[in-house]
Parts: C-alpha cells; structure tokens; sequence
C-alpha cells in the first residue's frame, strides 16, 4: 500500500512518483482541517523559530489557517489511484494533484472530507504552441555611466544611480541600511545562471542565498530556466561597486521558481501560493513578485476584469494571506497599459498588495504601465518605480537595460526592505502606509501610478515621528508634561500633550529664582509636542525649576544638572 513517509509538512513540496506523460493537473479543494495532528500550541512543528518571531513581533495571532493539511487526507488522495501530490497550500486548503486515471478522480470526489475538484492544467514538455514569451521585455546593453552622484554615499551605484536616487534611496544606505539581517523571497519565472554570473559575486561569496526551489518542476535547482527572475534579483542585489549596485545588496534571498513560461494555467498560481507559503514557513520579511495572470492558454480558465476585485483569485487570495501573516508583498502592476486587457493583473489587485507601475527616471509615465482601478474602485497601482529603462544586469553580469513593471517593482521592493530593516518594531502595515504617503502624488492619486513615485527620506521621517511619538507615549506614562533626560547636560527636551487649545509659556529658573530663559508655543489638544531647550552647558551644575502655563493650567517641573 502506497503511504507519504514522512510527511515534508514544513516545506510542503512533494516531490513524487512520475505520473503518466499526458496527465492533467487539478485542485482538490478540502472542506476541513478536522482531526489535525498538528497543534496551534506548538507551531515549531510546522513554522521557524524567526516565523513565529515575526508573528509575535506584530502581534498577530497563530490560527487554523497556519495549520499544516490534514496529513490524513493527503494520504487518502495519494492512495486514490495513479496519483502525484505536486504542492500542497494550507492557507487555502487545497491540494494540486497530476493524474490521468479516471478512477482516482471518482475516488477522489468521494471521499467526505472534499469540497471540490476541478481541471487547472494539462501536463506539458515544453511549449504548448508557439506563444510569444510573456517576459518579452526588449533587454539592450548599456554603456559604463558617468554620472556624477553626491561624494559621500556608501554605495557607488553606477548605471543603477537614477533608478535608486529617484527614491532618495542613498538616504538609506547612507545611514547603514543596506537589507542586512532581512529576508527577501523572490517568486518568479527562473534565474537564469545567476550561481555564475558576476553580479552577484558579493551575494554568493556571503551566502545570502539561503534556499531555492522550482515549484513547477519540484527540484531545488533554479539556474537553468528563464533569465526573468535574474534580471528581477540584479534590481535588488547586483553589488559591482562603479557598475551596478542594487536596492538592498545586503539582504538574505530565497529564490522560487513558479512560473512555467511555456504556457499559461491557473496552476501557475497555486505554485505561486505554495512559494509564499513556504517562504513564511522560513520566515522571510518579504515577497516581491513579478508575476501576473489574467488570460491563459485555456480561454476557459480565464479571468475578468471583474474578479480584479482582492478576493477572487487563487493567486491575490494567497498573496493577502500572506500580508495577514505579517510579510510585506509587492508586485508588479502590469505591462497592460497599451493592450485590450489595459488593467492591473492579479495580485497586484490585492487590497493589502503594493502594486508598483512603471515610469521612467525622468518621473514620465511607462505607456505600457497596467491601469487602475481594481474592478472595486480601489487605488491601484499603489505606487511607481523606474520600469521604463531600468538598468539591470545582463546575464554577462554588466549593465542592460529593461523595460516593464517587473522590473519596476524589486527596484522598489529593495528599498522598503531597507526601511523596514531601520523600523523594526512597526508593522508590515505600517511600513505600508509610510511609504503611500511619502510618495509624490498622495494627495492626488490617479490610475496610472496611484499614489506616485515613493519618496525614503520622507517615509523615514515618517516613521522615525511615529517612533518618537511612541516612545514619547512611554516617557510620558499617563502624564502630560515631562522633562528628559534628567539629568540634562547642555539641553533637554519637553514632552507636552496639551490639554487646551491655544498658547503655553515656558520659563527656566534657577534656584536663587532668576529666570534663565522664556519660550511660547502653540498647544493642540491631545497632540504631542517635543519642545527643545538647547544651548545649556554654560549653565552651572545644581538644581533648575521649569514653570509651565497654558491658561488654565500651571505646572512646575523639577529638573537637575
């Protein structure tokens, strides 16, 4: 009798015994989870230690849906028939077979525990038809640039310079925030040779790839299919200092393969949705992903504008149970902009999805950039990054140039990472928001890149109020008004939240009551305000007396040099 022994739940990939040439792929979808012999009191059976932290760090709750598949049931369908097990997705509960054999099927739609089968791919080698390759995107060399940048960034970004100073990315790694210690999965379509190619010399010699898997062809290799992927990672981590220097070259990688570029099925999206899965199992902080569905080689199987909604595909479904789990997803909006399809593509549809269209380093609109809205009216693409003429590395490891969404998105996607890397403690939808809202457009979003072209110095600000005012919350523990440090040397700051609207006064006195110095602000009730008393190290060490009044009310603060 035929058994899975052991179970690889952690991974979830199967990787199987060879089904029949012609055989046809489907999902089983499962009603339950019932009778698990995993346990939400123990999820270091089936998640990382730094998955967990990531959880705990956001406070967000383990539930069933983090359960791993009933291994019950994975038994029974294996043992239907002539039958594969391909990937399994918990978030979704369902199940991708390879099967040719009528009977497994019939076997299979019986069995009490399942809600559902139905066809998501034929079997192929090789191409289908003669389709022309989804990732066309025109790649040109281009010459060594010779463009001056400031004389004291980090990085010498070479040929990548325009593309990472359109979002004052140099703030970033200027102030040492380059991806170290964060963890970036990329889903895509192969990884052409990048184990070779000398752009990526600094992330093999420190290992930052920390795992690869190919989801259509269950192996662990990912260097001998499609170059897409490559062209997309270069974006992040090419590290050729005066050449090329990516978003966040120091940031640890997982590499997925799920798209099998030969032909175009809904499968392609369950394997999409098993990557994440896996890529939350380990704990990655990220998923950037430069794939997109909306028609496929089936017709039948198509999508709609319609079901560009958040809620309707496999694909965005998984995409935004990965958001609830903490990560921060990306995606690339779409290269529709000049076709009949003209929107957004899915996942980029997702509500919590951030998805990025392309305009050039001038600040001009990609043409072939996917339109918004999502079919709900939502404001999509969410944001632009450089994806018309976006320097990448070819796969000789030098400067070329590419053109698309995909490549406009990890450009992006490298420097949220980095930001994140200097927030720690905030959440992915926090780190969401701040980026929205320091773009160039926020307060007149459109259809074409949403809110704009992110600015990082301006999101860093953001969260670095927002971090003050947090901390600002802590110092002040249920007061209102209070001085530190204590002691102070040449200055100390004030934290007020105000109780009126209006005017407070300030004034310093020392002991022998001589007033030092008077300051006024203006008061809103309830907002702190960090007042700023500076230039004291003249001042003689002992005893000082801070009088604060609004009005109606006085306070006087003890403070100590």
């Amino acid at each position: 009798m035929k058994t899975i022994a052991p179970l690889l739940i952690f991974f979830l990939a199967f990787v199987l015994k060879d089904a029949p040439a012609q055989s046809s792929r489907y999902i089983i979808v499962l009603k339950d989870k019932n009778n698990n012999p995993y346990s939400l009191h123990n999820p270091a059976g089936y998640l990382s230690a730094k998955s967990v932290e990531r959880r705990t760090r956001q406070q967000i709750t383990i539930d069933s849906s983090d359960l791993p598949v009933n291994p019950a049931y994975l038994d029974s369908i294996y043992n239907a028939g002539t039958v594969s097990i391909l990937n399994v997705s918990k978030w979704l509960n369902q199940v991708l077979i390879q099967t040719t054999d009528p009977a497994a099927l019939q076997n299979i739609n019986g069995f009490s525990f399942v809600h559902a089968v139905s066809g998501i791919a034929p079997r192929v080698s090789g191409r289908e038809k003669d389709e022309e390759d989804k990732f066309s995107e025109m790649i040109f060399p281009v010459k060594r640039s010779h463009i001056v940048q400031g004389g004291n960034d980090y990085y010498s970004y070479g040929n990548m310079y325009a593309q990472v100073n359109i979002h004052e990315g140099a703030f970033l790694h200027n102030k040492g925030f380059r991806g170290e210690g964060m963890t970036i999965a990329i889903l895509d379509a192969g990884f052409y040779h990048y184990d070779t190619n000398p752009a990526f010399d600094s992330v093999r010699l420190n290992n930052q790839v920390l795992g690869t898997w190919d989801f259509v062809a269950n192996k662990s290799s990912v260097t001998e299919e499609h170059s897409h992927g490559m062209v997309c990672f270069s974006t992040i981590a090419a590290n050729r200092p005066g050449l090329l220097v990516g978003t966040a070259p120091k940031a640890n990688f997982y590499l997925f393969r799920t798209e099998d570029v030969a032909t175009e099925y809904p499968v392609e999206e369950q394997n999409w949705v098993a990557a994440a899965e896996r890529a939350d199992s380990l704990g990655v902080d990220l998923i950037t992903s430069s794939l997109g569905y909306n028609t496929f080689t089936n017709p039948a199987l198509n999508h709609t504008y319609a079901d560009m909604n958040g809620h309707s595909t496999i694909i965005t479904r998984g995409a935004e149970m990965a958001v609830k789990k903490g990560i921060f997803v990306t995606n690339s909006a779409g290269n529709s902009g000049t076709d009949s399809w003209h929107y957004i593509i899915a996942p980029a549809d997702g509500e919590h999805v951030l998805a990025i269209g392309a305009v050039n380093a001038n600040k001009q609109v990609a043409g072939f950039s996917s339109y918004g809205p999502a079919y709900d009216g939502r404001i999509k693409p969410n944001v632009a990054s450089v994806g018309w003429g976006t320097v990448i590395a070819g796969t000789d490891g030098n400067p070329a140039s590419a053109s698309g969404t995909s490549v406009a998105n990890p450009n992006l996607a490298g420097l949220i990472t980095c930001l994140w890397q200097a927030f720690p403690e905030f959440t992915n939808a926090v780190i969401f928001d701040a980026v929205q809202r320091s773009a160039d457009q926020y307060n007149n979003p459109d259809d074409r890149v949403g809110y704009g072209i992110p600015n990082m110095r301006i999101a860093y600000e953001i969260l670095d109020r927002k971090r003050q005012l947090q901390n600002a919350e802590r110092i002040l523990n249920n007061d209102w008004l209070k001085a530190y440090p204590v002691p102070f040397t040449s200055s100390f700051t004030l934290l007020l939240k105000p109780k009126v609207n209006g005017k407070a006064s300030f004034s310093l006195y020392n002991t022998a009551g001589k007033k030092i110095l008077a300051k006024t602000t203006d008061t809103q009730t309830g907002v702190i305000q960090f007042i700023a008393f500076n230039n004291l190290a003249h001042l003689p060490q002992g005893i000082y007396w801070l009088s604060y009044s609004d009005g109606g009310n006085k306070r006087i603060v003890r403070l100590m040099k």
